[in-house]
C-alpha cells in the first residue's frame, strides 16, 4: 500500500493553493451531482453522505453543496455525467488508473491520451493494469485528534482491515462492504475524519528512483489537473529520502 500512501503524502505536503482548491471544488461538485442521482437524502444515500462530508471537510460553501445535490437529484436535467475508468503506464512502466466523470467522452479521451504522451507514458487497453489494484475504503483521520490505539479499538470490530501511520494522518483501510460500517463507528465514537472515499490500492509495488520519480509525479499531477479526472492511482514506490527531495 506504500505507493498509494506516498502519492497521498506528496499531495498533502505540497498543500492546496487557490488554483488547486478551485479544481477540487469542480471535482467535488461533479461527484455530488452523480451521487445525488440515487436520491438527495443523505440518510438514505450513503454515497451522497460521504461526498457531502468530503465537501464540508474541503470548506466548500453550503450553498454550493446544495446546488450540486439539487442538480443531481433532478432539478437540473441538462447535465449528465458518465463514470469511466482509464488505464495506462507511466515512466518506468508504473501502472496508472484514472477515475473519470465526464459529460463528453469524446473530449476526455484525447485530453488524457495527450497528457500520457507528453509525460512519457501511454494510455492502455481496459484490463491492462486493473488486475494490479484492489478497491478498498480509505478514511483519513488527523493524528492530532486521536491516538492509534484508541482509533484501532473504535474501528477494528466494525470491519477495518488496517491502519497506516502516514505522518500527519492515520489511514483506515476497509473492504468496500465494510466502508460505511467503519464510517458509522467513527461517527458513533465522535472521531472526526478529514475525508473518506473508495480507492484503488496497488497489490504489487514497483520501485522507482532518480529522474523517473519526478517524471511520475509530474504525470500524475498533470492527470489530476484535468477537469474530468476525479482520482488517480499508481503502484510506484520510492525511498523516503527521495520523497523528502521532492518537498524541497
Amino acid at each position: 500500500m506504500s505507493g498509494h500512501s506516498k502519492w497521498s503524502t506528496i499531495k498533502r505536503k505540497k498543500g492546496v493553493n487557490d488554483a488547486k482548491r478551485g479544481k477540487l471544488f469542480t471535482k467535488l461538485i461533479k461527484e455530488l451531482t452523480v451521487a445525488a442521482r440515487s436520491g438527495g437524502d443523505e440518510e438514505a444515500n450513503p454515497r451522497l453522505r460521504t461526498v457531502v462530508q468530503n465537501a464540508k471537510a474541503a470548506n466548500m460553501p453550503h450553498a454550493t453543496i446544495e446546488r450540486a445535490v439539487k442538480r443531481g437529484a433532478g432539478e437540473d436535467a441538462d447535465v449528465t455525467y458518465e463514470e469511466l475508468v482509464y488505464e495506462g503506464y507511466g515512466p518506468g512502466g508504473v501502472a496508472v488508473m484514472i477515475e473519470i466523470l465526464t459529460d463528453n467522452k469524446n473530449r476526455t479521451v484525447p485530453e488524457v491520451r495527450h497528457v500520457f504522451s507528453k509525460y512519457n507514458g501511454n494510455l492502455a487497453e481496459n484490463g491492462s493494469v486493473a488486475w494490479m489494484f484492489e478497491q478498498k475504503g480509505l478514511i483519513e483521520i488527523d493524528k492530532t485528534a486521536i491516538g492509534e490505539e484508541e482509533l484501532m479499538m473504535a474501528v477494528m470490530d466494525a470491519g477495518a482491515e488496517d491502519i497506516n501511520d502516514e505522518e500527519e494522518v492515520f489511514e483506515v483501510i476497509s473492504s468496500v462492504p465494510s466502508f460505511e460500517t467503519v464510517k458509522q463507528a467513527l461517527e458513533e465514537n465522535r472521531i472526526q475524519f478529514n475525508q473518506a472515499s473508495l480507492v484503488r490500492l496497488p497489490q504489487n509495488m514497483l520501485a522507482v528512483k532518480g529522474k523517473e520519480v519526478e517524471q511520475i509525479i509530474t504525470l500524475l499531477e498533470a492527470l489530476e489537473d484535468l477537469d474530468d479526472v476525479q482520482k488517480v492511482f499508481s503502484n510506484f514506490d520510492i525511498q523516503d529520502e527521495e520523497l523528502q527531495n521532492l518537498m524541497v
